[in-house]
């Protein structure tokens, strides 16, 4: 089932998520829901908050629903390593419209678990790095805009203000 994307400024998006402590269909139903989403916004990932659900969830799937393997579920994600930097365009489904650079490392190594509960590791290079980064950010309570500049931050928060009022935010 597709679902809504919550934009900002709703303040699910700005909470850190509940921790996942049950495996069970709920999860599962969710997971698969958050991938459907995903593809339908033709998006690369997407965290619980950005869906309503306030929980550390995150899927990942670099390939856009091409390459089944590519399918990463992260529960309860956090990042163990950071190394290098990189600057990068990003955008977010929470944020249609608003895409823009914002400086990540360029490595990192991210624990998290599996749909079943197994703890694992992964390491991830630039835009697999980035995604994790954007993603774990989400489950956070922590939005891209807030990693931007000064300037591009206001003028992003200006850009949403304007299109509120049309009524097309």
């Amino acid at each position: 089932m597709i679902r809504k994307i919550v934009k900002y400024p709703d303040p699910v998006l700005s909470r850190p998520g509940e921790p996942v402590t049950e495996f069970d269909a709920e999860l599962h139903k969710l997971i698969a829901d958050m991938f459907e989403t995903t593809y339908a916004e033709q998006g690369i990932g997407l965290a619980a908050p950005q869906v309503g659900v306030s929980k550390r969830v995150t899927t990942i799937d670099l390939s856009m629903g091409k390459n089944p393997k590519d399918k990463l579920v992260l529960i309860n994600p956090e990042i163990i390593f950071r190394e290098g930097k990189q600057y990068e365009e990003e955008g977010c489904l929470s944020f249609p419209e608003i895409r823009e650079k914002v400086s990540r490392a360029a490595k990192v190594r991210i624990r998290a678990q599996d749909e079943q509960g197994k703890w694992f590791e992964m390491d991830g290079e630039e835009l697999l790095a980035r995604c994790f980064q954007h993603e774990i950010d989400h489950v956070d309570g922590m939005l891209f805009i807030f990693r931007m500049s000064a300037l591009k931050r206001d003028l992003s928060l200006r850009k949403i203000r304007k299109l509120q009022r049309e009524g097309t935010w």
